[in-house]
């Protein structure tokens, strides 16, 4: 491989980091195990890229907060809870960009919309995402093994296309849990019931049956 294609490759896995989230390191550090990749390089690129990503996060919510709230209304709860940590934790808050689940866009956002220090910011969050980087890389360097290990007693491609749909469909499910997991990010860093689902989104369906009955 040349240097050029080598490069890209990197870009590319830090570029697409704040997108696909722990798919890259985890992915990245399989890559190593596997020796198509370097860790340090993995570690390296997963860690710039979306610290990088936080940072023009923070600058879009320090300059261009009312733009995003015009732009995405449907988010407006997500994004008050976000500015309701960073008020209380701004150094919290900040260290946690990476790890607050469900609030990694929010939450550098807010943290720029509520002013928070820029040095202190760039500083937190830089340590956020190397540790995060460094925790998912070696994960995947670790699951590499396994997975290998685990795949090994079949060839049958069936057998290997069932595993990813179970995969994917564990994905899917704490993609639709979100918020909820938000709600507990939030809690975990301030130590309060900030609340993100609201009362009508928590609320369980109500029989038809029996609502037309006492219409009726």
């Amino acid at each position: 491989m040349s240097p050029l294609e080598r490069l890209w490759k990197y870009t590319a896995l830090g570029g697409s980091s704040i997108v696909f989230e722990e798919a890259n390191p985890i992915f990245g550090g399989i890559a190593v195990h596997q020796g198509r990749m370097g860790m340090f390089g993995v570690l390296a690129a997963v860690a710039v890229g979306t610290w990088i990503a936080s940072i023009v996060l923070y600058l879009v919510g320090r300059w261009k907060i009312e733009w995003v709230r015009a732009r995405w209304p449907e988010q407006k709860r997500l994004l008050d809870a976000a500015l309701r940590v960073v008020e209380r934790h701004p150094w919290r808050a900040s260290f946690a960009v990476r790890f607050a689940y469900g609030l990694r866009l929010p939450l550098p956002i807010a943290c720029g919309a509520a002013r928070v220090d820029s040095t202190l910011y760039t500083l937190a969050s830089g340590v956020s995402c190397w540790a995060w980087s460094a925790l998912f890389t070696l994960l995947g360097y670790w699951a590499g093994g396994f997975a290998l290990t685990v795949l090994a007693f079949t060839r049958r491609l069936d057998v290997r296309l069932g595993m990813i749909a179970l995969l994917l469909l564990a994905v899917l499910f704490v993609i639709t849990r979100r918020r909820r997991i938000a709600e507990r990010a939030a809690r975990l860093l301030t130590g309060e019931d900030i609340p993100i689902v609201t009362t009508v989104e928590r609320r369980t369906p109500a029989n038809p049956v029996r609502d037309s009955e006492r219409g009726g």
